[in-house]
């Protein structure tokens, strides 16, 4: 249960580091740092596991510094994160009403902590949020590893703590949002429309979990983590460049294919570091 709740924690900070720099930028970097917590805790034993031993190390160690490297570079990326709406109407049809709602809107939206931001605070925010979302993340495997490695007891199937990996999200989860009804004094923001999005989301990150406790078991940590922590980020700047119009200019699109071809790179120096 440990696991779920630093998992759902660092989960409540994707939609504040959305509207600081964005999906893609977001998915990066806290994939990153996923991928390089999940990869010690393997490589070095953290939070006392067992660690996993490789056939090169320095080209293991190698591979986690490009990461980090491929991490600095996506910093550097400017995303266009404005999100102002834009409402045409028929100017012969605009009465005080229609200016009242729509003056409403804006000082709604205005009232955002995050979008009231200076630009570079809100990135520094937001990088640094994602950040340590990641940490959470590459973090969340720890707990069943440690009784996994120390606890004679205790099974050494993986498959078994998904059960209380998952109730751990789910009371965890409960509790964050009482107390988001509580700050907004009973008036949740609670879009109808995301009701079935989100179920089905859901459902897709529970099935990708399940996966990911298999591959821990049947690989080890220092490979699933480099292979598999990446993998959201990519499909997430597919989506934030095609779909979402979010990262715009040559320079960014030249730092995002340094940091794309520095991320295969590492991947790549870690597997083979434990294969070879």
């Amino acid at each position: 249960m440990l696991g779920g709740f630093l998992w759902c924690t660092g989960n409540v900070m994707t939609v504040p580091i959305i509207k600081c720099v964005g999906l893609s930028m977001g998915m990066l970097l806290w994939g990153l740092a996923n991928l390089l917590m999940g990869w010690a805790s393997g490589r070095f034993g953290l939070f006392h596991l067992k660690p996993e031993p490789v056939n090169i190390y320095w080209l293991n160690n190698l591979g986690a510094v490009i990461a980090a490297i491929s991490g600095a570079a996506f910093a550097f990326i400017e995303p266009n994160t404005s999100e102002k709406e834009l409402v045409i109407v028929d100017s012969n049809n605009i009465n005080e009403e229609d200016v009242s709602q729509l003056s409403l809107v804006e000082h709604n939206q205005d009232q955002n902590i995050f979008d009231a931001l200076p630009p570079l605070q809100k990135k520094i925010v937001g990088v640094g949020m994602a950040i340590l979302a990641g940490i959470l993340y590459g973090s969340n495997f720890d707990p069943p590893q440690y009784l996994i490695d120390n606890c004679d007891e205790c099974s050494k199937d993986g498959m078994d703590y998904v059960f209380p990996h998952f109730c751990g999200i789910y009371i965890t989860s409960t509790i964050y949002f009482l107390v988001y009804c509580i700050i907004k004094k009973n008036k949740p923001a609670l879009p109808m429309e995301v009701a079935f999005p989100g179920f089905l989301s859901g459902s897709m990150w529970a099935l990708a979990d399940v996966c990911w406790f298999v591959a821990n078991g049947s690989l080890s940590l220092v490979i699933t983590f480099p292979t598999i922590s990446i993998v959201p980020g990519v499909v997430a700047s597919l989506w934030g460049i095609l779909a979402f119009n979010e990262i715009r200019g040559r320079r960014n699109f030249y730092l995002f294919g340094f940091g794309f071809a520095l991320t295969a790179l590492s991947i790549t120096c870690t597997i083979v570091s434990k294969e070879f």
